[in-house]
């Protein structure tokens, strides 16, 4: 029987970079300074530049840099944030940590984010708090339709804050996600498109307060040491983990490349198989986070292939406002959402993975949904 193949493989990504990677983690070590070091301000930098953006503030990780985003823009307690339910739950728990509530917004069920029409809808109809923020989610690596977002944040008063855990290097226009709203969350996960090797996360910026604000609320809320002038978080990206990034960082337009040639091996293997492939929006440089399609026996596909030795996995199977711990939240209807979740379904996807082996799974899954409308 063939190997098997991962649905994503963060390992693949250091074994590409060793050498690089353990002088990195050995230069990290050797400088006896493990927090908030000159590794975590060269990354911070790198990483603000790569983006075209003035400021990038490394913290613990994806989920406290929403949460610091949040709080650096003054949204807490009485706020209403407009966020998708089709998403990780670390955004809508960021959210509630702040001292906010989320009210879940409808998504475009051919990108999967947020529907722009009804986030107006779910404005002017909200209640129960004063509107405050818009989160949109760039999902799966697809930037969302953040100039009607904008537009839309403007004439209503709210500050657009970017979730973009999963969309490092994706652009939209030509300009960056991470750059397109007033201040922006970014995870560095071992799965996405730029990994640590364990948790991190940055916010990034380009107003000069909200970078202070965030650089002051990581830190316990500390001007001079020991010295909270407020109650802040304990929450910064450590000096080994910067020092990875910084080594990855150079290579993230390349992986980029490689996730998108995979993605173009699927469009091409699944063309005619009748599973519903991703679309890319007008404008959108698309950067497969994940490669998701969408079929009918969805169950029974990923058990196919699960025998077959190919890993799937499902980008979510529970929205979030149908979650225990968000039910409370949910005001809206999210048709498209619910019917989504029920339908999708993760194939293999990380830079690493061969070409042949892209053809392999597109063929197997061509195959079994064959085998499956007979």
């Amino acid at each position: 029987m063939s190997h098997s193949i991962l649905q994503t493989n963060p390992g693949a990504g250091y074994f590409a970079h060793k050498a690089e990677i353990d002088a990195a983690v050995m230069r990290a070590l050797e400088s006896r300074w493990y927090i908030l070091g000159k590794e975590v301000t060269a990354f911070e930098q790198e990483f603000a530049a790569y983006l075209g953006a003035s400021h990038a503030v490394g913290v613990a990780s994806g989920t406290d840099a929403i949460q610091l985003a949040l709080r650096a823009a003054g949204v807490g307690p009485g706020d209403l944030v407009f966020t998708v339910s089709h998403t990780a739950s670390a955004t809508a728990t960021a959210i509630v940590q702040a001292g906010a509530t989320p009210v879940f917004v409808d998504i475009d069920p051919s990108t999967y984010t947020m529907d722009p029409e009804k986030l107006d809808e779910a404005i002017r109809g909200s209640t129960g708090g004063k509107p405050r923020a818009i989160m949109p989610v760039h999902l799966y690596g697809q930037p969302a339709a953040m100039t009607c977002i904008q537009a839309i944040a403007d004439h209503h008063g709210l500050i657009v804050i970017e979730d973009c855990a999963q969309c490092h290097g994706a652009t939209l226009n030509g300009k960056m996600t991470g750059t397109l709203g007033r201040i922006s969350a970014f995870s560095f996960y071992p799965t996405k498109n730029l990994g640590a090797l364990g948790d991190g996360g940055a916010v990034v910026t380009n107003d000069p307060e909200l970078a202070e604000q965030v650089r002051l609320h990581r830190e316990y809320g500390w001007k001079e040491r020991y010295n909270s002038s407020f109650v802040g978080m304990n929450s910064r990206l450590d000096e080994v983990q910067a020092a990875i990034l910084r080594t990855k960082l150079v290579y993230l337009d390349a992986d980029n490349a490689a996730r998108r040639a995979v993605a173009d091996r699927y469009n091409r293997g699944l063309a005619n198989s009748g599973a519903g492939l991703p679309t890319v929006s007008e404008g959108a440089f698309h950067v497969y986070h994940q490669y998701v399609i969408q079929v009918d026996r969805r169950d029974e596909l990923k058990e196919r292939l699960r025998g077959e030795q190919i890993g799937t996995l499902i980008h979510y199977p529970v929205p979030v406002h149908q979650q225990p711990a968000f039910a409370p939240f949910t005001t809206n209807p999210l048709t498209a959402t619910e019917q989504a979740a029920a339908r999708i379904l993760s194939l293999p996807m990380y830079p690493e993975l061969p070409l042949e082996e892209a053809d392999r799974v597109a063929g197997r899954t061509a195959a079994n949904l064959a085998e499956l409308s007979a």
